[in-house]
This record gives structure tokens, sequence and C-alpha cells, in this order.
């Protein structure tokens, strides 16, 4: 390899902007459209490494703010990096950061110069800049890195954040004040800012790929501005941001199709913490090559199954008999083993562990399965096929976010699984 990454285009649709590709790293390559689990602490809660690698996938993702606190860069530096350290020898990515300054916006305060949170191990002040994100980024030693950027809130917050986490959800509110856009144009222009100081202060950038992220709220001018700005540190690949922070479907899907042509078509395009099925192919036809989401673990944990139908709740009742297996046709580790749904529901009302492992293993495989098919899709074209092979790919059989079981106290935290 010439430089940290190496990312070839291998196929494009003759009807939309999607692609297939393939993405080369010191830790191996990956295939695009990618969708990475998320190990936010170097762990993939409940599984093993060998258990994510046989759910197909090829990257997964950590969040350096979290091993910032626990158990420390400079620890996992000393041990060899984040892929001795999880026994992972696949591709990572590590988020910066820079999502946290909004999940976590009722306890941090935020500058100019970086941000100062409140550590949730000890309760000690962290400040986090630019320079700092890259010293820990550089410490665990990911495949890809994230420049820090500033994540603004949506104009409004939702009604599930004000039921779920008012003091956050009021933070929100007081960034935002009475001229939401003014907001935005502080984010776009301070991540600009942030950016050139991550460049200056990457230590490792012969191994180590760092995105920049565009921001810029639906505002189609200040995402054009963010995105030139952005494009114009010349990278080895770009990320969209700023998405999934209480938008509808629709307002992102806009914005996704608006931010991802403007950016270098011969370099991996990432859309952050967006991981819906209808979500995913939306981004796809626009132009987007990855993708991480904690939903596949997160709803798992909570007795949620993703299936090409619809997402069931394994917990209810009418599953008391069931020995069908979740999903007939599926080959992960719970639908191959032959587990009913009787038994997986016995598992989470009896309160076992085994459980949760089996429906994250399978849910994780449901989103890789559904990767291989959009990479098929792309080559031959074959959009109507994917759509009657994925029935869920239809809105009206999509359920509302919140209704599988989801942690809704925790929702907000996309990376943090």
């Amino acid at each position: 390899m010439s430089g940290p990454l190496e990312f070839e285009i291998l196929a494009k649709s003759n009807s939309t902007s999607a692609r297939v590709g393939s993405v080369k790293t010191p830790h191996g390559s990956f295939d695009t459209p990618a969708f990475m689990p998320v190990g936010t602490r170097a762990t993939v809660k409940g599984l093993l490494p060998e258990q994510i690698h046989a759910t197909g996938a090829q990257i997964i993702l950590n969040n350096a703010y979290h091993l910032m606190l626990r158990p420390g860069d400079g620890l996992i530096r000393d041990l060899g990096g984040v892929h001795a350290f999880m026994q992972w020898d696949g591709p990572i990515l590590t988020d910066s950061g820079g999502f946290q300054a909004w999940s976590l916006a009722d306890t941090n305060q935020f500058d100019d110069d970086g941000i100062t949170f409140r550590s949730l191990v000890d309760g000690s002040r962290i400040h986090l800049t630019p320079e700092r994100s890259m010293e820990v980024q550089n410490n665990l030693g990911a495949d890809i890195i994230m420049a820090l950027d500033d994540c603004p809130p949506s104009v409004t917050s939702s009604d599930r954040l004000k039921q779920q986490r008012p003091d956050l959800a009021s933070a929100h509110e007081t960034q935002i004040g009475k001229d939401h856009r003014r907001r935005l144009v502080e984010a776009v222009d301070r991540t600009t800012r942030w950016l050139e100081r991550c460049v200056k202060s990457h230590a490792r950038p012969e191994t180590q790929a760092l995105f920049g992220i565009v921001q810029g709220g639906p505002d189609e001018a200040l995402r054009r501005r963010s995105a030139e700005q952005v494009v114009a540190m010349d990278l080895p690949g770009y990320a969209i941001g700023g998405v999934a922070v209480g938008e509808s479907t629709e307002a992102i899907a806009a914005t996704v199709k608006l931010t991802a042509p403007l950016l270098p078509e011969d370099r991996p395009r990432y859309l952050m913490g967006v991981g819906y099925e209808r979500d995913l192919v939306d981004a796809v036809r626009s132009g987007v090559d990855m993708f991480d989401c904690v939903l596949p673990t997160r709803n798992g944990r909570n007795g949620g199954a993703f299936t090409s139908q619809g997402r069931i709740q394994i917990r209810n009742a009418r599953f008391r008999e069931d020995l069908e297996v979740i999903e007939p046709g599926c080959d992960c580790t719970a639908c191959v083993g032959g587990f009913s749904r009787a038994y997986l529901r016995h598992l989470f009302t009896a309160g076992e562990m085994l459980g949760p492992i089996l429906l994250s293993l399978h849910n994780i495989r449901h989103f890789e399965r559904l990767m291989v098919d959009i990479r098929a899709a792309i080559r031959d074209d074959a959009w109507s096929s994917l759509a009657r092979a994925w029935p869920v790919l239809d809105e009206g059989l999509v359920e509302a976010p919140g209704t599988c079981g989801e942690d809704l106290a925790d929702a907000t935290t996309r990376s943090a699984d």
C-alpha cells in the first residue's frame, strides 16, 4: 500500500449513484457498501471476535472517547494497540468523540478550543481538543480515524428525547436558541477549524487514514459550504455527519442525497450512525459506502429481532409455543442452530445471557446479509429483486423507532453500544 488506505470501485449501478468497492487497510480489506457493528469499548457486547467474523462483518467501530476514559488510550498503546487488546485482526474505525458532545450536551461545556466533559467513570473533568482526539486515536491504532467535529442538534428535540432525557433535550434547545441556522453555521466553521488542527496533529498518517466530517444540518447551502471546506483538505475518506439526531427518515434521505455527490468519487463515503434498512438502501443509492449503527446489538439485547419482513419482539407471548426459528432461511448461528422462537423467548423471560447473544448474532448477520444483497443489486442493477427479497424496505412495514425493545433512555448515544 502506498498510503494508509486504498479504495477501488469495482462496479457501478447504471440507474443510481450506488457503487461496489473494496477498501484496503493495514489490517486487511473490506467490501463496500459495508455495515460496521459497533463495539464502543473494544467489544461488541457479548460476542467473541470469531463470532463477529462469522456474521460476515469485516470491519468494526470502536469509540475513542469511551476508551480514553477506560481503560485509557495510553494503556492500550502500551499493550500493543486496540487490535491486539481486543483480539480483532480485521480493520477498525474509531469515532472521535464529537458525537458525545451532542449526546452528553447536558453535562459538557463547549467552546472553540474543544469540549470539556464530565467523566462517565469518575466524574472528573476531561478536556477533549482536536489535538487530544488525534493523540487518543493514534494511541489506539485504528485503521480509520475520525476528525473531531461539532455535531449540532436538530431543529427540535424529538418527543422521545424529551420524555427519556429531558435535561439533554433542554440543553439542545438552549444551543439552538432562536436561530438554528446560526448554530449550524457555527458548527460548519468550527468543524473545519478543528479538522485543520486534526490534520496538523495527526502523528501516524502513514498507517492511519483520517476522515473529515461534513456538517450543515438540513441546510443545502451550508452542506455545500462544509463539503467544500472539508474536501479541500484532500483526505483518504469523508463522512456525512450531523444526521440521525432527531430528523425524520425523509429528511435524512434528502440530506444524504444532497451531500454524497459533493464528496470525491474516488474516496470512501461514510454515513455516520444511520442504520435502519431503508435508510441504508436510500444512502447506498445516493453513493454512500460505509455505515455503522448500534441497532442490531441494542435491539438484540432487548429482545428485538430484525427480519426481512420487519422487526419482531421475541418476548411477546405469541412466541411462547413457536417452534420456528427467528427467520427461516437465515444462515446465522441462531437460525442454523435451530434455536426456536419459543426457546429464545424463554431465555429472555428467564434472564439468561444466551438470549441477547443469539439475537445479537442474528441481527448483525441480518445487516451483513442485506449488504451482500445490496452489492449484488448494484452489480446487476437488480433493485426490484432486492425489494422483493427484503419486504422490510417497503415503508409500510418498517416499525417506528423504539417499538422493538430499544433502550430508549440510551438511544441517543448512537455509538455507545
